[in-house]
């Protein structure tokens, strides 16, 4: 709670030193980037509902008996796909230690709503995989819109054997997403396993990825306003709270280690998903602090003590949040070598920008067109700049991150057993219109962060 209460300390106050704590897990992965969404259609194959006269009621115990047999049919294909899986791969001990791993997170043994395609299927719903119908590709492969028979728009990902993801990739993200269930994350409709077919089915996310509205976009763009930036940032920021706080679900905390603009999907309303869980991470437990792993993600986006030592834990994805938070708030992308070469690295860039109170509007996005609340720039960049803390043990959890984009956005969290929630109230996102100045570049600095500092003789909000 450390990011709100220094917040709460006065108009231009900002965060002090050595607030932090919390979990933490690693930075990005090949890009894969589906589109996507959270609608759930009936399973394909319901079972047979016996004929009943007009005027009867549908009794309770009848319809829990048919919502039994539909889950269960689901779960024995889950459990077929892990078998046939493993069995095929090359690694297939390894594969089926990482399938007990996530598949032991069930303990509730709860539904598993994703249902099995069949090659045919999905190749219909494609219109037979056609050029005009592919969304983009990735590291997992290409990703095709679609239609499915009932009339659910999807976007088809399919895995390219010869990409940078692979076997192991398909079935941890088959099965995380079976299990995992918020508002906040991409919902699997379903997969095919036929032959040597690997293919994910989501549900089309129209608005694409945060990418897409944010990086790389040409200056007479009207970009994403302030207000719609935070709420993306918000949403993103309690799907990663969902992931790391295994009180609110069955199970240990798991770790993304693939949070980067590209996978965080955008419904129509441009609320936030998380997407792409093929490097996700069943976090420590017991008196575990960490999990050692190889080392996997986008460079600039991974926390440093997990690129140096494997070693992986939540507060890895706090500072890869902490990374796109900056590129939220800049709209200068993590790596950009077109930059001179002092501006290719924006943590380093932004490094000495933090400790200057005088030369935080250099870090403004110009597209924002000076559009944009003084205190509440000055805030977000305190947020990022404790994220982005060198020392992970300084950074601060998940949890408390999300407490400070309330405070900061006005918008509450919604209580645990809420609907759909929806940070975004407006349907679409509204642009600003007058021009801020670009910045200033600036020589290269070290990567240790510390959270902004207030100058004495600086001016006023």
């Amino acid at each position: 709670m450390g990011i709100l209460c220094c917040f709460q300390s006065g108009a231009d106050k900002l965060l002090d030193h050595g607030h932090g704590g919390g979990g933490g897990g690693g930075g990005g992965g090949p890009a894969a980037v589906p589109s996507s969404t959270t609608k759930k259609p009936p399973p394909r194959d319901a079972p047979a509902v016996t004929v009943r006269p007009p005027n009867l009621l549908r009794r309770d115990d009848d319809h829990q008996e048919e919502e039994g047999a539909r889950s269960s049919s689901n779960n024995n294909n889950l459990a077929t796909l892990v078998d046939e899986i493993v069995a095929e791969s090359a690694t297939h001990q390894h594969n089926r230690r990482v399938a007990d791993e996530i598949l032991g997170m069930n303990k509730e043994e709860a539904a598993v709503t994703a249902r099995a395609f069949t090659f045919a299927e999905l190749s219909e719903a494609s219109g037979g995989f056609r050029v005009d119908s592919m969304l983009g590709e990735g590291g997992f492969g290409p990703v095709y819109r679609g239609r499915l028979r009932d009339g659910t728009e999807v976007a088809v990902k399919q895995l390219d054997r010869n990409g940078l993801q692979g076997t192991r990739e398909f079935l941890v993200e088959v099965l995380m997403l079976s299990l995992l269930k918020h508002p906040q994350l991409v919902t699997l409709i379903g997969y095919c396993a036929d032959a040597n077919h690997r293919m994910l089915v989501y549900e089309f996310m129209p608005q694409g990825s945060l990418e897409d509205h944010l990086l790389d976009l040409p200056p007479s763009s009207r970009g994403l306003d302030w207000a719609m930036r935070m709420r993306i940032a918000q949403g993103a920021a309690r799907g990663l709270e969902y992931l790391h706080d295994a009180s609110r679900r069955p199970g240990p905390p798991v770790i993304y280690r693939d949070f980067k603009a590209s996978n965080i999907l955008l419904d129509g309303c441009f609320r936030a998903h998380l997407s792409d869980f093929g490097l996700a991470k069943v976090g420590p437990v017991g008196d575990k602090t960490h999990v050692s792993t190889r080392v996997m993600g986008t460079y600039g986006y991974c926390a440093p003590e997990y690129a140096l030592t494997g070693k992986l834990t939540t507060m890895s994805d706090v500072y890869s949040f902490g990374v796109v938070f900056l590129e939220i708030i800049t709209g200068r992308r993590v790596i950009d070598t077109s930059r001179p070469r002092d501006e290719h690295n924006l943590v380093q860039w932004a490094a000495p920008r933090f400790k200057s109170k005088k030369r935080f509007r250099e870090m403004a996005d110009p597209l924002l067109r000076g559009a944009y609340p003084t205190k509440g720039l000055y805030q977000a960049l305190a947020i990022s700049a404790m994220c982005l803390q060198e020392d992970a043990t300084m950074r601060p959890s998940i949890a408390d991150v999300v407490t400070a984009l309330d405070y900061l956005t006005g918008v509450a969290k919604p209580s645990p057993p809420s609907q759909q929630q929806s940070p975004s109230p407006s349907p679409s996102p509204t642009h600003p219109q007058q021009q801020s100045p670009s910045p200033s570049p600036s020589p290269t600095h070290p990567q240790q962060q510390s959270p902004p500092k207030e100058e004495e003789d600086d001016a006023t909000d």
